[in-house]
């Protein structure tokens, strides 16, 4: 049964931007009770998976195993949201029963659209940047087919984001810009306790 979250992450980037990175360096800061991180794309390789008879466990890791299936899956998802816009949406909020949801792989301008409609007043927009450079030195080379593909593009325009995270390495920076985050985060659970009457025992 999903519960009704207080604060939701809707977190976007590049391939190679280092999302999954940054997420779970902000989940592990937080209380596993408080916090979980929701992959968008879980759902869709599970149910990818189980329709082309593949391995699950492999597309969900970031070897060559779900590189030689990307281009064909993004066609499926793509196919799959058309038909229903919030399909892998609702699969993926399905169990969480955390206050605060990270998001962490928002691609299409209508993932965001459902959560914004969803849970209009919950939602930080982050986005992951990091420099092509930086890109490169992580693995990544451009690929006709996916990287010029909404699930790479869709976000680059029209998109107000709430927060922008430079990624390039440097510790230091990162660490600094995760802070600030993370103190909205909390500012925001403290807002939502005291709206709902939530007082600590004296």
């Amino acid at each position: 049964m999903t519960s009704t979250p207080s604060t939701i992450l809707l977190f976007s980037g590049k391939r190679k931007s280092g999302k999954d990175y940054v997420t779970d360096l902000i989940q592990k800061r937080l209380p596993a009770e408080m916090c979980c991180i929701l992959r968008l794309s879980a759902p869709l390789k599970q149910q990818y998976a189980q329709d082309h008879s593949l391995d699950y466990e492999e597309l969900l890791g970031s070897g060559q195993y779900k590189e030689s299936y990307r281009a064909d899956m993004i066609r499926w998802g793509e196919m799959k949201r058309q038909q229903d816009s919030g399909f892998f949406c609702r699969l993926a909020i399905k169990h969480a029963t955390q206050p605060i949801w990270i998001i962490s792989d928002c691609r299409r301008m209508s993932d965001v659209q459902w959560f914004h409609e969803e849970f209009s007043d919950r939602c930080i927009c982050v986005r992951v940047e990091a420099s092509e450079q930086t890109r490169s030195q992580r693995g990544w080379r451009f690929t006709t087919g996916i990287d010029d593909a909404e699930s790479e593009c869709g976000l680059d325009e029209g998109v107000k984001f709430d927060y922008i995270i430079r990624n390039d390495g440097a510790d230091d920076v990162l660490e600094k810009q995760l802070e600030d985050l993370l103190s909205l985060i909390k500012s925001r659970e403290e807002e939502s306790n005291t709206q709902n009457n939530i007082k600590p025992e004296k």
